[in-house]
Formats: C-alpha cells, structure tokens, sequence
C-alpha cells in the first residue's frame, strides 16, 4: 500500500482538490460538462461534507473525498442511519497504491465513529475500478435506488451496513 496519511482537507488544500477532482473526472470521461462546476467547487463542498484528502510522504495531495454525515448533500442517502461519500479521486500517478481504498476506509471508520448504521453512494456505470473497489471492502449493490440526476447520467447506488 502506498505510504499516505488521510486528515481533514484545509482551505489551502482547495485549489489542489479542485484541479485533482475535476482532472480525474474530465480526462476520463465520467462526467459531463454540466457537472464541472460542482466538481471544482471546493470550498461549496467543504460546507456540506466533510472533506477529507489523502497526502503522500511529501504532503502533496493525492486523493481526496467528500464524506457526508448529514443534510442532503449526500443525495442518495434516505435516513439519519445513512452516510455516504462523494466525489472520491486519486492522482493517476498514485493509482493501484491503496490510496482509495484508504480514503474509503476513512470514511468507514468516522461513519461508524458517528453512530451510522449504513455507508450508501452512488457510482457511475462506466467507474469499473470503483465497483470493483466497493465490492472487494464489501458493498453491495441496491439496483432498486439506482437514479438518473440527468438524462444520460444512470447511477448506480452501493451500501454497506457498518454494524
């Protein structure tokens, strides 16, 4: 696993979120141009989610994901039982070294942490390292939550129960 620690992301952090986030999602053609602005809106984020990001041994950082505890930022989350993370992203240079799968622990444990009984979120069809990702820590899928935000742009939608 590559040597990262993961803590809470600071406003110095946002710009360096922002260009990773939408980086990762543009150059691989997850998303669609209307969803940009949302994905560089850091500091919007920031507000709804707790922000968490990954840093190598240098400090630099490498990933980065929105964790929600509350409030509707986590949109596919239906009860005060639930959490969910968003916008998770790893540099493609730190890929294959653990580093989502840390940050996606993280977000496990604080869930857990706050008294969660499920971890839910929703995934892109065409995102095959991240099911296969959520699979491996266990999730599962919920095709009868699975939604359309936009025409053209299915989710599908995972859980894990954290008891």
């Amino acid at each position: 696993m590559h040597a990262v620690t993961i803590d809470r992301a600071t406003p110095a952090d946002f710009d360096r979120i922002a260009e990773l986030t939408v980086g990762v999602y543009t150059d691989e053609d997850l998303v669609s141009p209307g969803y940009v602005p949302q994905l560089a809106d850091v500091a919007g984020r920031a507000d709804r989610a707790e922000l968490l990001v990954a840093r190598d041994t240098t400090g630099r950082v490498v990933g980065s994901v929105a964790l929600v505890l509350a409030g509707d930022f986590g949109e596919v989350t239906r009860s005060a039982d639930e959490a969910a993370f968003r916008m998770l992203a790893v540099d493609g240079a730190a890929r294959g070294q653990g580093v989502g799968e840390a940050l996606v622990r993280e977000c496990l444990a604080r869930a857990r942490a706050a008294g969660k009984r499920w971890m839910v979120l929703s995934t892109g069809t065409r995102m095959t390292a991240a099911h296969r990702l959520y699979e491996r820590l266990g999730f599962t899928r919920l095709p009868e939550r699975d939604w359309t935000p936009v025409p053209g742009i299915d989710l599908r939608v995972y859980a894990l129960e954290l008891a």
